[in-house]
């Protein structure tokens, strides 16, 4: 099972998200969830990077593991955070909704 836990400020917009384990709908190289599971998380990390008034980091560095973390953000990208931290909320929703013994997804609100 794929764990995801999105933290968001109290305006909406998006802090961080971690993402462990593996969905185990299929096998490697044709699980859908797995597949929709990065294609969501990959967008959200292309989307951050190609936002120039924040800073963000990501670690990657392990299989089955994912986790980012806006560090620094400017007032003119709290708006793009607030539609990246829905987007992630409504895909991973939709997704635990649809695969709840594959995905597993929390939300945090500071």
């Amino acid at each position: 099972m794929t764990e995801v836990l999105l933290v968001c400020g109290k305006d909406g917009a998006l802090k961080s998200v971690k993402a462990f384990g593996h969905a185990s709908f299929a096998e490697k190289g044709k699980d859908i969830v797995c597949a929709a599971e990065s294609i969501v998380l990959g967008t959200a990390v292309e989307m951050l990077q190609n936002t120039k008034e924040l800073v963000f980091n990501a670690d990657t560095s392990t299989r089955g593991f994912l986790e980012f973390r806006v560090e620094n953000s400017a007032a003119s990208a709290v708006e793009r955070l607030k539609c990246i931290g829905d987007f992630i909320r409504f895909a991973f929703i939709k997704l635990s909704a649809e695969y709840p013994d594959n995905v597993r997804f929390q939300e945090i609100i500071e």
